[in-house]
């Protein structure tokens, strides 16, 4: 989904209030989805997904569990085709055997049985079809979970109280106490890890120089954060909506712009993806790696529970 998040979906106000009997669209579509029968498979099934919508750090979670299951296991990643994923998918491609249908059912019903096989999605929680041997839903620390109103009143895909049906929790960022006491009172028995980004290429970046840094991703503000935690001067910030389609016109403003003030230009891996096409724009990316805290106990809970 191409979309720059509401203003209004941090907190309630009187546009929330005007959107609430909307929600109640959401909430059927969510009873219809909960009736349907689910797939059960041969083959150990984990889904990495979210309830808040968008930049919870999902693929790059995703990559990691492929990272911890492939030294023993046959894995691969089940990802529903979206025109507009590229840079995701390029992504994944990168680092595991990637499947894509316009449905996940029918991708996951190209793995031929091996023994230790995994399947692991990239998003699907909302895919009630499939019977999945471990969820996982995302959140990030910065955003939490906004006003916690559903769709289009706010930014969550499902009721919190959803989150009796799953087995962890996954919280991109600082640890956050205040999201962590409320996704307990939900389920006080849910697994819950977190971790953080790391550069992974600072020495390739001159640090002396001034940056002009570009995103279209969920929660750009991660990246920012990122720059500023590992000391980048940046001095203009451009943002795009998640998953943005670049063309020639948006490449043409973030090369004069950085042309004009005599700035490095710096995006992120996934961005870099979908303008490197553009010969024009000398940029550099930032890449990242998931650092876990308590890594040995995440290991042990994807272990247990395959």
């Amino acid at each position: 989904m191409n979309l720059l998040k509401p203003k209004f979906w941090e907190k309630n106000n009187l546009i929330v209030l005007l959107l609430l009997p909307l929600t109640l669209i959401t909430r059927l579509i969510i009873f219809i989805k909960n009736k349907k029968k689910k797939y059960k498979s041969e083959i150990k099934l984990i889904c990495v997904g979210n309830i808040y919508l968008g930049g919870t750090g999902k693929t790059q979670l995703v990559m990691k569990i492929n990272e911890i299951l492939k030294k023993k296991s046959k894995t691969f990643v089940i990802k529903k085709y979206y025109k507009n994923q590229i840079d995701e998918q390029k992504l994944l491609s990168k680092s595991a055997k990637l499947l894509m249908s316009e449905k996940r059912l029918l991708a996951l019903k190209k793995i031929k049985k091996t023994k230790n096989t995994v399947a692991i999605f990239d998003d699907g929680l909302q895919d009630k079809s499939i019977e999945y041997s471990i969820s996982i839903v995302c959140f990030n620390s910065l955003t939490g979970v906004g006003n916690e109103k559903l769709l289009p009143a706010g930014p969550l895909r499902e009721d919190l109280s959803e989150l009796k049906n799953y087995n962890a929790v996954f919280i991109n960022g600082d640890k956050n106490k205040h999201l962590i006491k409320k996704i307990k009172s939900f389920n006080k028995n849910i697994n819950i890890f977190v971790g953080k980004y790391i550069l992974k290429n600072k020495k390739s970046f001159n640090l002396n120089k001034k940056y002009l840094a570009f995103c279209g991703i969920g929660t750009p503000e991660n990246f920012f954060l990122l720059l500023k935690k590992n000391k980048f001067k940046v001095e203009e910030k451009i943002i795009f909506s998640d998953h943005f389609n670049y063309g020639l016109t948006d490449i043409n403003k973030i090369y004069n712009l950085a042309l004009k003030k005599n700035l490095n230009i710096v995006t992120t891996e996934k961005d870099f993806m979908k303008i490197k096409k553009f010969k024009k724009l000398k940029t550099t990316f930032t890449k990242i790696d998931l650092k876990i805290d308590n890594y040995s106990d995440f290991k042990n809970f994807i272990s247990q529970k395959l």
